[in-house]
């Protein structure tokens, strides 16, 4: 591995950053039907992870076989599936005497201070163990008693990762190192070293509030035709929080609801005691009575919620004894009249008779007289 190497492994980590592009693009649509996949939300504050670990050294350097390295990162998750970190990290070994010098370690080191950055891509979700793959591209500055200088360096690894708390994950990874070092010992051109490293993540700052519940699904519509109040249905009622028993209109509002009956009069001292034929005993021309009295009927129908009281007046002729019995005949005629034409029998009050009470003509005049002798229905409200 020479330079040729080096461009591999670029190349190699900036596929691996397409790739996780390319998932994190395509989770959202797939997230409900593939439960394995990482969550599409993560943290993305910035964070620091100091790291120790053990370098088990290439044997073309000469030097110990392994010794404790230190390091410390700096980055962030840029999707829920990849981070980012500058680090830099720091080794150093202690050199082989050589067979000349009678073998072991002398007392020079051999140091390597490596700056660079690593992309990690992850699996699984955000708070599970997530196993990730590691590359990275570095300077690997040597200090030894016969050299000092840079050369490039990269790197390929593996590890799994842990949330523990809100701003806090350990990391334990493990890789192979390839440093194109031809200065420190010209005889030879690049080392391979392996390292196994534990890391603390410590994010920066307070985490993000939590995403605000979705709102409960609004409760299914009831059936406005299947409702009704005050005679109306829902999908109709434009007043549908009035006390049961309202008097309403088509729209389920409000309506005063008056029925006249003038023009229904009666004839002289009519009807008789034990009369029943309601035609013998009203005002010529009976038709037209008789018509009113039908269109009394059918708004009655109309408005089942409407109850009435049927009163009978008399004009001032005779006594007051003899009238108050006529208007009572006449008002059982016309409430005899309603409920044979299908009006129920508990929406009427009465028949009461009101003698020569409440006139509404004048007495003194024929006209006036024929008036007063009448029924009247009033409405309850």
């Amino acid at each position: 591995m020479k330079r040729k190497g080096l461009y591999f492994l670029i190349a190699l980590a900036l596929g691996g950053v397409g790739a996780v592009h390319a998932q994190d693009t395509a989770a959202p649509a797939a997230a409900d039907s593939a439960s394995t996949q990482a969550t599409s939300s993560y943290d993305d504050r910035w964070y620091i992870a100091p790291t120790i670990g053990g370098y088990y050294n290439d044997h073309k350097r000469d030097t110990n076989s392994r010794q404790f390295y230190y390091g410390l990162g700096f980055g962030r998750f840029f999707t829920p599936n990849m981070s980012i970190d500058a680090f830099v990290d720091r080794t150093k070994r202690k050199m082989d005497n050589g067979p000349a010098n009678g073998g072991g370690l002398s007392n020079n080191s051999w140091a390597s201070t490596n700056v660079g950055a690593a992309v990690r891509f992850y699996a699984g979700d955000w708070n599970a163990w997530r196993p990730y793959l590691l590359a990275g591209v570095m300077g690997s500055h040597h200090q030894s008693v016969d050299a000092s200088g840079w050369s490039p360096a990269a790197e390929l690894g593996g590890g799994v990762s842990k949330t523990v708390t809100d701003s806090t994950d350990v990391r334990l990874e493990a890789g192979y190192r390839y440093d194109w070092d031809n200065k420190t010992n010209p005889a030879k051109s690049g080392y391979g070293d392996w390292f196994l490293g534990l890391s603390i993540v410590s994010r920066f700052g307070a985490p993000a509030a939590a995403p605000a519940p979705a709102p409960a699904p609004a409760p299914a519509a009831p059936d406005c035709s299947k409702t009704i109040v005050n005679g109306v249905n829902l999908c109709d009622n434009k007043c549908p929080n009035l006390p049961e028993g309202t008097v309403v209109g088509p729209d389920g509002c409000p309506q005063k609801v008056v029925i006249d009956l003038r023009g229904v009069n009666f004839k002289f001292d009519r009807p008789k005691k034990g009369e029943t034929n309601i035609t013998k005993s009203l005002a010529e021309p009976t038709k037209d009575s008789l018509s009113i009295l039908d269109q009394a009927v059918d708004t009655l129908q109309r408005y089942p919620q409407v109850h009435v009281t049927v009163a009978g007046y008399t004009d001032s002729k005779g006594t007051d004894e003899y009238n108050q019995g006529l208007s009572e005949r006449r008002a059982k005629i016309v409430y005899d009249y309603l409920t044979a034409h299908g009006i129920a029998a508990d929406r009427l009050e009465g028949p009461i008779g009101h003698g020569k009470n409440d006139p509404i003509g004048d007495n003194a005049t024929d006209a006036g007289r024929a008036q007063n002798r009448r029924t009247e229905l009033q409405v309850q409200q």
